[in-house]
């Protein structure tokens, strides 16, 4: 959208050095000074040409650019004084550049918004009340019109340039949810089904076949999580339960509110992996009989997110001792990701107690 408001702006500016140039050559011989007005006219044309490939290329749009763009219609608004002759000014002959003026008010709508619009339509329109050293009706009505050129001009730039990016976002969206379609049927119809037909019968055959079993459902169940896990909505937000859900199994309790519990997506998906890298901590150290429950409490400001188990537990010390010596699972896994989503994480535990994994994160 934005090359086509700078087209749209270049061919604004060619269609007013037109009407320019044929208002010069035709009142040219009325001029105190005729040759003056062939030369406006050409540093018009000069700088059209100028403007039209500068504001073509990203990188020369910049403020110094459109900062000289006003400059250049600013000079040839007060120069029509010394071009044209008094009493054709006084009785409300036009400035040399007429409406080509208002383009550089147009680039800067574009470039920076409303304020700039309002701020480039003001050095234009203060240059065309010295030139007429004095604010007539027709001088104040083109301020007037100029004023709303540049501020609603620079509003609905940025009302486009959102409506684009939501868009572009909603495409992205629908993208991404097509392709992880596509992957979680090819993965039901093959992993999964193999995943769960070893659980299965792991558990029927008893022994170290059971063990297998059980680990071929684990894996079976981050599967599952990481296929269904919905990408991130339009507005940037996840459903932290859709998240957490998947991780409910045997001996796994998920707990949360009735409703839904959006996030912003990067907190959605820290506290989703940390609550992930917890439940793995339960399966490998708190026992094999260990049960852990996940609770979601949605405070409105708050949201926190509480892992407990009743399993081993282990000594205060024990994580601090852990970071000492290099081991730093729990804390890069659960604390440092939380802390990166702009969260805090806590790690409860003793031994014979379980262990308790408290996440939080401020909306």
């Amino acid at each position: 959208m934005v090359a086509q408001l700078w087209r749209a702006t270049a061919a604004f500016r060619l269609a007013t050095l037109v009407y320019a140039a044929a208002l010069i050559l035709r009142h040219r011989h009325g001029y105190a000074h005729p040759l003056g007005g062939l030369l406006a006219l050409a540093v018009m044309a000069g700088w059209t040409v100028l403007a039209t490939a500068g504001y073509a290329r990203p990188a020369l749009r910049r403020r110094a650019f459109v900062v000289a763009d006003v400059l250049v219609a600013v000079a040839l608004i007060l120069g029509t004084r010394w071009v044209d002759t008094g009493v054709h000014i006084d009785h409300g002959a036009p400035t040399l550049p007429v409406s080509w003026a208002a383009a550089p008010v147009l680039a800067c709508a574009v470039t920076g918004g409303p304020w700039a619009g309002l701020a480039g339509a003001a050095a234009v329109s203060a240059a065309d009340v010295v030139e007429r050293a004095a604010l007539a009706p027709n001088t104040f009505n083109g301020v007037v019109l100029l004023l709303i050129t540049g501020v609603v001009g620079g509003y609905v730039v940025r009302l486009g340039t959102r409506a684009e990016t939501a868009v572009e976002r909603v495409a992205r969206l629908e993208a991404a949810t097509a392709e992880r379609e596509r992957i979680a049927r090819e993965v039901h119809d093959s992993v999964l089904q193999v995943l769960s037909l070893v659980s299965r019968r792991g558990r029927e055959l008893g022994g170290e076949a059971a063990e297998l079993g059980r680990l071929a459902g684990e894996g079976e169940t981050a599967l599952r999580t990481l296929v269904a896990a919905p990408p991130a909505a339009a507005s940037g937000e996840l459903e932290l339960r859709a998240l957490l859900e998947p991780y409910a199994a045997e001996r796994v309790t998920v707990s949360g509110p009735a409703g839904p519990v959006p996030l912003p997506a990067a907190a959605a998906e820290a506290i989703a992996a940390a609550v992930g890298a917890a439940l793995d901590n339960v399966r490998r150290h708190a026992g094999a009989d260990a049960s852990a429950w996940v609770l979601v409490e949605d405070e409105g400001d708050v949201v926190t997110v509480s892992v407990r188990d009743d399993g081993a537990g282990f000594a205060a010390d024990r994580l601090a001792r852990a970071v000492e010596a290099g081991r730093l699972g729990v804390a890069q896994s659960i604390v440092g990701r939380m802390r990166d989503a702009g969260g805090t994480a806590q790690v409860t535990s003793s031994p014979g107690q379980g262990t308790e994994v408290e996440l939080r994160v401020t909306r």
